[in-house]
């Protein structure tokens, strides 16, 4: 199977790294995660915005973790020099939030940080994070859409 075919997965997690990431790059992510992979079936687009209504282009490192007992996770998003901070693109909006858009609906967080390199951002860091076993459950539907809808692979170690 090759890397850009759409993946979906099904994964009990403990504690996962997962790593999205556009072909043909190599990263490996470490995790405890038991996933089946299989050919995706056809879904509608699922996109990122930090300005709504202007998709993110850069795809974002993913690492979700989850407590012990399965009540609580994170989902860090970091983005290494994500359009929306590039100097050549002119301002379409005031950053908000990070929205993750798909067919169910819009999950949002206010939590976005920039990094600064001498003084020009570098990278954002969006923090989600999940209250309950529902949640974990839509970020995965979520991550498995946009994998999909733009030819990205998964990666587990």
């Amino acid at each position: 199977q090759s890397p850009s075919s759409a993946m979906s997965v099904v994964a009990l997690v403990t504690t996962a790294l997962l790593a999205f990431v556009a072909p043909p790059a190599s990263r490996v992510a470490r995790s405890t995660v038991r996933v089946r992979m299989t050919d995706a079936p056809a879904s509608s687009p699922a996109e990122i915005q930090f300005i709504k209504g202007t998709d993110e282009t850069v795809v974002p490192d993913i690492k979700l973790t989850r407590s012990k007992d399965g009540m609580t996770g994170t989902a860090t998003f970091l983005f290494d020099q994500p359009s929306f901070l590039d100097g050549s693109v002119e301002p379409q909006g005031e950053v908000t939030g990070m929205y993750m858009i798909d067919e169910e609906g819009e999950l949002r967080t206010t939590d976005v940080n920039a990094k600064f390199v001498n003084g020009k951002p570098r990278s954002v860091e969006a923090v989600y994070l999940m209250r309950d076993p529902a949640e974990f459950d839509r970020i995965m539907r979520f991550l498995e859409r946009y994998a999909a809808s733009h030819g990205l692979g998964f990666n587990s170690a």
